[in-house]
């Protein structure tokens, strides 16, 4: 039977081995930094629940899953990470299937009306005004959207810890725990990073880190925010760690 809310994804890079599901639904969030076999998902939507499961990608934010009939359907990744959660809800009104189906929950927002100005003179001034703050909000936008070109391989950094928190995982319903750096370096080639995050794994913790502690290791670096901290960039599987 096929789902008639399939939008085909054409061509797409595939994920071929095991191994590189697993690291790109880690990068997704989809499966914690331990997990070492890949398992199978749960889309839900339009009261269906159907098995899936990840094969590939067409951008960092298009992951491409295949349902037990053989279609393959393009969903943003975050979006299906909230599917996993036992309480999710469909959200997103049935006006609209193709976002209900592919892109995550956003909260809609309304507007307080504004008063009519008394003249006409009152009224070019609010437009003047208007026209006026809208170069600075593009700019303010555009400034904001500007991202560091991260390297795809692994590579040498330098780096400070800065603090050690935790983060819930919606898939255990345990916390994880992580570590905060601040000052992060791209040594080879030289950038500036600033603030990144990493798993605390079991390598780690038995260097007995502690706040301020300054390290140099080789990992690769991707963005990915830290959940309700403003870290923008991951540290995955750091080696070669050495403390200064």
């Amino acid at each position: 039977m096929e789902h008639t809310f399939v939008i085909s994804p054409g061509e797409f890079t595939a994920l071929t081995t095991e191994e590189s599901q697993i690291e790109k639904c880690q990068e997704w969030g989809l499966l914690s930094d331990k997990a070492v076999k890949l398992k199978a998902f749960v889309y839900k939507g339009g009261g269906r629940q159907l098995t899936c499961s990840v094969i590939g990608y067409i951008d960092a934010m298009t992951a491409v899953v295949e349902f037990k009939n053989g279609e393959r359907h393009c969903i943003h990744p975050s979006y299906l990470k909230e599917m996993q959660a036992a309480s999710f809800s469909q959200r997103i009104g049935a006006a609209d299937p193709i976002a209900r189906t592919d892109t995550p929950s956003t909260a809609v927002s309304s507007e307080e009306p504004v008063e009519k100005p008394e003249n006409e003179s009152a009224a070019e001034a609010v437009t003047e005004d208007a026209e006026a703050t809208k170069p600075r909000k593009a700019a303010a936008k555009k400034e904001k959207k500007v991202k560091l070109k991260l390297p795809e391989e692994k590579v040498k950094l330098s780096a400070t810890v800065k603090e050690f928190t935790a983060i819930p995982n919606h898939f255990t319903e345990e916390d994880d725990e992580v570590i905060v750096y601040e000052n992060v370096r791209m040594l080879e080639p030289e950038l500036e990073i600033g603030d990144a995050w990493s798993s605390h794994s079991n390598t780690l913790k038995k260097l007995e880190l502690a706040e301020g502690d300054e390290l140099t290791f080789e990992a690769k670096i991707i963005t990915k925010k830290l959940t309700r901290h403003p870290v923008p960039y991951k540290i995955n599987n750091p080696s070669k760690i050495q403390k200064q």
